[in-house]
């Protein structure tokens, strides 16, 4: 597990639109969500900086977080005073042309309860078939899902592809099933395969169409030309009387 990160969420009162989430932002922070573990969903406004911290982080948007949440003035919520919760990133949205966080969900999370993450799939080392056969590592999955308890999330699946030969391929049931986790993908499905490199070479048969066209060209237009005034000629020659 990463080291432990807090997040400080503030509840939000009032009208959930655009307007009021845009002076959430106008303030530095950014609006969300905190839902989940069968209790009330809370709109929460949260500190972008932390929230990037997390997603920029080696585990990603897979980290546990915990959660501190104020207690409303109106006491309405039903999370106590500076409650702690649980949580992890499930949906965040980028501003499209800054690509600053505009809005996150979160998702509180029981430690004792298997959930379901998609993580990386990373490979290490050269492989055989790349690096003395002249193939490429062509990676088909880039990450798989997965079943386990949070604790037990990983960031990544670890592949040594130093001795993938060209043909060779790596399966999902060729991963590391040796720790607590539960593959959900196809056990066949292709992880990643070494394949020659394609040369796009334009057939002999297009090749010589071309060079026959670009000969052709110039005699038809000259053709063309001498015809012309041939027919020109004709028109201004003076008939017999």
């Amino acid at each position: 597990m990463p080291e432990q990160l807090v997040v400080a969420a503030k509840p939000r009162e009032g009208k959930f639109n655009k307007n009021a989430a845009r002076r959430v932002r106008m303030r530095g922070m950014i609006p969300g969500v905190i839902y989940g573990a069968q209790q009330e969903s809370i709109a929460v406004e949260l500190d972008p900086k932390q929230i990037a911290r997390i997603l920029h982080s080696a585990s990603g948007h897979n980290t546990i977080f915990d959660v501190t949440i104020d207690a409303p003035s109106d006491g309405g919520h039903s999370e106590s005073a500076h409650s702690v919760t649980k949580a992890m990133v499930v949906d965040w949205q980028y501003e499209p042309i800054k690509g600053a966080l505009m809005h996150i969900d979160l998702k509180r999370i029981a430690m004792d309860k298997t959930i379901r993450v998609k993580v990386p799939v990373q490979f290490t080392g050269t492989a055989i078939g790349v690096k003395n056969q002249g193939g490429i590592l062509d990676q088909v999955l880039r990450e798989v899902e997965i079943e386990c308890l949070p604790a037990d999330i990983p960031s990544s699946i670890t592949v040594d592809a130093t001795n993938l030969a060209m043909g060779d391929s790596v399966r999902v049931s060729d991963l590391d099933h040796s720790g607590k986790l539960k593959f959900l993908n196809d056990e066949n499905a292709t992880v990643a395969h070494i394949v020659a490199v394609k040369e796009e070479v334009a057939p002999v048969a297009d090749v010589a169409a071309v060079a026959a066209a670009e000969t052709a060209e110039p005699e038809v237009s000259k053709k063309g030309k001498q015809e012309t005034a041939e027919a020109s000629a004709a028109e201004a020659k003076p008939a017999k009387k």
